[in-house]
């Protein structure tokens, strides 16, 4: 068992879909983002190209697409409310 596991608990199917895409999207920009800067020597481009990367990268993650709502999460439901 990994530390985020720990600390963030069980990811469900879907979820843990888009957590991969998200972890392999971002290590490949920031690479494809290095590598441009470098080669044109521009702070700014290589900025600029992760920030591209990372709006596409939300644009396919963030919105509830059905791929990731294969399995839902099942929330349980209120007990009563809480003593003050």
């Amino acid at each position: 068992m990994t530390i985020q596991e720990l600390a963030e608990g069980r990811i469900a199917g879907g979820k843990r879909r888009q957590d991969d895409i998200v972890r392999v999207v971002l290590i490949a920009s920031t690479i494809l983002s290095f590598v441009i800067g470098f080669a044109s020597s521009s702070l700014m481009i290589t900025m600029s190209t992760f920030a591209l990367c990372t709006v596409a990268l939300s644009l396919v993650v963030l919105p509830p697409w059905p791929m990731f709502n294969h399995h839902p999460v099942t929330w349980l439901s209120v007990q009563g409310e809480s003593q003050k």
